[in-house]
């Protein structure tokens, strides 16, 4: 018999190695959407805090951001 009439053989997962596949797989493509969102907030972090002189605690109150846009986009 020659190699190319053989048939292929294949090996059986166990479970668990495919369970962890899975879940290494699924960290690989949500890693850089997450690195992203925390560079976000670094960012606003930074340039509120250290550029903007104002209180860490305000970077994250929605009126805060609703006047910057309004300051913004004002006629």
């Amino acid at each position: 018999m020659t190699a190319s009439n053989r048939p292929a053989v294949r090996k059986k997962r166990s479970v668990g190695r495919v369970f962890w596949q899975v879940i290494w797989t699924s960290i690989k493509v949500l890693i850089i959407p997450v690195l992203c969102i925390v560079a976000v907030f670094v960012g606003m972090a930074i340039g509120y805090v250290v550029l903007g002189k104002r209180e860490l605690a305000d970077v994250f109150d929605l009126n805060t951001w609703k006047h910057m846009y309004d300051l913004v986009f004002a006629p």
